[in-house]
Formats: structure tokens, sequence, C-alpha cells
């Protein structure tokens, strides 16, 4: 990485629990491809002062992750197609004062249910009603997936998500199962409900497929349930790679290779 300088660019996350994954995949490609930019973590206190200052310190982008997806929304000037759809964002893009948001979390589902070649004709539990849970189920609906339940405990918001794609809603998942199940929680993830498992050895046994979108670690006790039954399972890891490499290129200007990307997914989570 070239040596910190005054003509750097920087962009950074915002995240209520920031991880070194995208840290680690952006400054590789950097490093790679000989960029003079560099890429930060943040835990804002404060998220209205830190889309602030995106803008006042000409910060090119910011990734954004839970809990401020949709609290961005009233803080930037325009909304790309792929965030308005489902109002949701997880990127911000400063070109000259003018921040825009998108949504690259979309994308990176979309592909990975073609890529797997699940069958729309599966019956869905996904589990979660936040931000990247409505750029899921957007993708889930948009690939012709129709019997569908939302599980959520908010029931305000867990209603209205499975409302707004015609989607069942359930407060528990209780004795529920699917052919496919997805956890949008961050039960699994790397903190205080790292050893949780998102859904029950029952759920996982009744399932074809097992989706964790959680990438730290990658490895989530779902995940390894469902290895562990022999199931079809989607990662995090696949879910944040091909969602870093959209928001790499609209800060960059610059498709990195298949291989790269690769690479950059590999180092960040070593």
């Amino acid at each position: 990485m070239p040596i910190l300088n005054k003509d750097m660019t920087l962009c950074i996350s915002l995240a209520a629990r920031p991880s070194n994954i995208g840290t680690r995949f952006h400054n590789y490609l950097y490093d790679a491809l000989g960029l003079n930019f560099v890429y930060k973590a943040f835990a804002p206190t404060d998220i209205a002062q830190a889309v602030a200052g995106i803008r006042g310190l000409g910060i090119r982008g910011a990734a954004v992750s839970m809990p401020y997806k949709e609290d961005v929304i009233a803080l930037v000037d325009a909304m790309d197609a792929s965030a308005s759809a489902i109002d949701s964002v997880n990127t911000i893009v400063n070109d000259g004062g003018v921040l825009t948001a998108y949504n690259t979390d979309y994308l990176a589902i979309a592909r990975l249910l073609a890529v797997h070649e699940v069958q729309p004709s599966t019956p869905v539990l996904l589990r979660g009603s936040g931000g990247m849970a409505k750029a899921v189920a957007a993708a889930v609906r948009d690939a012709g997936f129709t019997q569908v339940t939302i599980v959520a405990r908010n029931e305000e918001r867990g209603r209205a998500l499975a409302a707004l794609y015609g989607f069942a809603w359930l407060a528990e998942v209780g004795d529920a199962t699917a052919g496919m199940i997805i956890n949008v929680t961050p039960l699994g993830m790397a903190g205080t409900d790292e050893s949780v498992q998102s859904f029950s050895d029952t759920a996982v046994g009744a399932a074809q497929v097992v989706f964790d979108v959680v990438a730290l670690p990658s490895e989530t006790p779902l995940v390894k349930a469902g290895r562990a039954a022999g199931k079809q399972v989607i990662t995090g890891a696949e879910v944040i790679a091909i969602q870093a490499e959209e928001q790499f290129v609209l800060y960059t200007g610059v498709r990195p290779s298949p291989e790269l990307v690769r690479e950059a997914s590999e180092f960040s989570r070593s």
C-alpha cells in the first residue's frame, strides 16, 4: 500500500459492530492495483454526524451496515434505483459533495440464488426484518419465490416487511420448516451471539438449502450445522465478496478480475 499522503482517497465503512473484512478486502485490492486509496472501518456514535463527515471531509465512499441501512436515507442527496426500490442503503458514494445511495446487497443475493440454482418453487423461511432482510426479501421475490415467510419478533417491522412483498409473517420459528432457510440477523455473528444457531437442527434437517448472510465468521453455527447435515450451503462470505466488489467499482471505477476478487475475499477472512 502507498505511504499515507495528502492526495490519498479515503473510503470508510459505518457499522455498529465493524469488522476487518471490508477493510482488508478493499485495501488488498488498492494495493494489488496500485491505487492511491485507503479504507478504514468506523463505529459511529452519531450516524447523522458521520454522514455529514463524508461530505465535509471529501470521503469518496462509505459502506453502510446494520443498523444504519435505513437511517441514512434521510441524510443523502440522491437514491440510486438499487436503493430506492427497497428503501435500504449499503453504499454511499460522494461525487463532489453530492451523496448518492446504492444497495449492492440486493445484487449479491440475486446473483447467489442464480449461481446456486435454487428453484423458485422452494418454500422459504427468512429470519430478520432490518435493512439487509429487506434486500434479501426483494431479491427472493424478484427471483420468483412466492412461498416465503418472514420470521421476526418485532411484529410491526416483521408484518410490514411481509406485506411489502406479499409474504407471510411469524413471530418465532417454532416448529416451522421450509426448503430454504435464510438467517438475516446477527445470530451467529462474532461477539455476544456467535454461539447461537439461528435455526434449530429440526429446521436445518428439513431444509435443502441453508443460507446465512453473516460474514464473520463465515462458518457460523448455522453454516456448520448445514454442512454437517449435507445441505446445500450459501455463506455470508459469498455475499460480502460480491457486494464489496460492486462497492469497489463504484468507488474507484475499476473492475478487478475474478481472480483478484477471490484473493481479496480469502485475504479478508484470513
